[in-house]
């Protein structure tokens, strides 16, 4: 090598290091970016295909509706997968937040076709449940495979599945920034983990596009009208928040009693999904109406367009109930968007608001109050009904995730911070 060379080597390396000085981040930001950008692509394409197999499996049920009676056969198929080859992933969304606390076994690549068969089953039989669980799941699932390939470390694994998490809900429900905070926000309540926050916004919206360029539609939802900001609608908004509030915890703390009442009355697993079938399935013919199984999107529109009974958000909430609860798969997500969709549309009856405008903010703030996951839940509402609604639904979900108490869907959430600063 001349000295010439060997000048031109020393001067790029000094360069180099002195760029590096002088933008200290960019190492960082150039890793996870490659990270994000195959967590992205392949949480992306997965939720893309979840999407497409859900649609499918609703319209063959909604037209075949005596395969709702074959539910409990299902459901004990669905149960003895997970008592036999499950055991260790049966945790499903509490897995991945504790992965997030204390990482320890890399989550088995099992979970996501799991959770993926699983899920579709349910609500190809008539199951009533939501898809955020199964996306996170899959993503959760994949993601980790790279923790060893990529030599991450502890914290560094930490981040990993933030970001899996971020890009599994941005991209199944078409909201990229909600997913991003998402992301940061479900697994402390009180705290977000700023050291992720690349990572997780990079991962969320590379794979929304992703599932975009899959051509995977996403529901829309519109309110007609938004009344001015003014100190009277600005009151109406607080009590739907408490109402919002109570119902998240009315839903959490009937969830987890539901789940320990079947496992303490019916001890051989399998045989819970069994009864949980056939209580939905008996339910829905002697009812003569699908309108509370499966996702519920028909309705949830519904709810934007005219006002509501009050008793299609407590239907919703006892057949998700009996069919999460007692082991059927899927997530809580959905159907807490129907519930807190009509709910609201039907609080319009005492609460002087436009119908549309509280059922959008009931869409977001029953999830905020059920999860702790304020601020992912007000971008959630800007992503979906506008900016317009910003100030209203960000009063929904700082009210309902005060009013439902530390109160969670997920067992594994912990405190970061008390909400009431004590």
């Amino acid at each position: 090598m001349s000295e010439h060379q060997r000048t031109i080597i020393q001067k790029t390396l000094f360069h180099t290091r002195f760029f590096f000085r002088k933008f200290p981040a960019l190492p960082y930001i150039l890793k996870w970016l490659c990270i994000s950008l195959i967590i992205g692509i392949l949480v992306g394409t997965a939720s893309a295909g979840f999407l497409q197999s859900l649609e499918w499996a609703t319209n063959f049920r909604e037209n075949h509706i005596w395969i709702i009676a074959f539910l409990p056969v299902v459901g004990f198929l669905i149960g003895l997968l997970y008592h036999h080859l499950g055991k260790d992933i049966e945790a499903g969304n509490n897995l991945l937040i504790d992965s997030i606390h204390d990482p320890k076994e890399i989550i088995p690549f099992k979970m996501a076709p799991f959770v993926y068969l699983g899920t579709i089953a349910t609500h190809l039989f008539g199951g009533s449940a939501g898809r955020e669980g199964t996306a996170l799941q899959m993503a959760g699932a994949i993601a980790d495979q790279f923790t060893k390939p990529f030599k991450l470390t502890k914290n560094e694994r930490k981040i990993l599945i933030i970001s899996a998490i971020a890009a599994g809900f941005g991209s199944v429900f078409g909201t990229p920034l909600a997913g991003a905070v998402f992301g940061l926000e479900v697994f402390l309540i009180g705290r977000i983990r700023y050291n992720a926050i690349f990572p997780a916004f990079a991962s969320a919206i590379i794979a929304d596009l992703v599932t975009n360029l899959w051509k995977v539609k996403h529901t829309h939802y519109h309110i007609d009208f938004i009344p001015k900001i003014d100190f009277l609608p600005i009151l109406y908004s607080v009590f739907a928040g408490i109402a919002f509030g109570i119902c998240a915890a009315t839903f959490s703390k009937l969830i987890h009693w539901a789940g320990s009442f079947f496992k303490s009355t019916i001890k051989y697993p399998p045989l819970r999904p069994v009864v949980g079938g056939i209580i939905v399935a008996v339910a829905v013919f002697a009812m003569g109406t699908t309108r509370y199984i499966g996702l519920g999107i028909p309705t949830i529109v519904e709810s934007f367009d005219k006002q509501l009974p009050l008793y299609d958000f407590a239907l919703k909430m006892i057949f998700t109930i009996v069919t999460l609860s007692a082991g059927f798969k899927g997530g809580e997500v959905t159907p807490l968007f129907f519930i807190g969709a009509t709910l609201g549309s039907a609080l319009s009856l005492i609460i002087p608001l436009p119908f549309g405008l509280l059922a959008g903010m009931g869409f977001v703030a029953v999830f905020a109050g059920a999860t702790n996951t304020p601020l992912a839940c007000m971008l959630m509402g800007i992503e979906l009904f506008g900016a317009e609604c910003g100030i209203y639904v960000a009063i929904a979900c700082v009210v309902s995730y005060l009013f439902s108490g530390h109160n969670s869907i997920y067992t594994r959430q912990k405190i970061g911070e008390m909400k009431t600063g004590r």
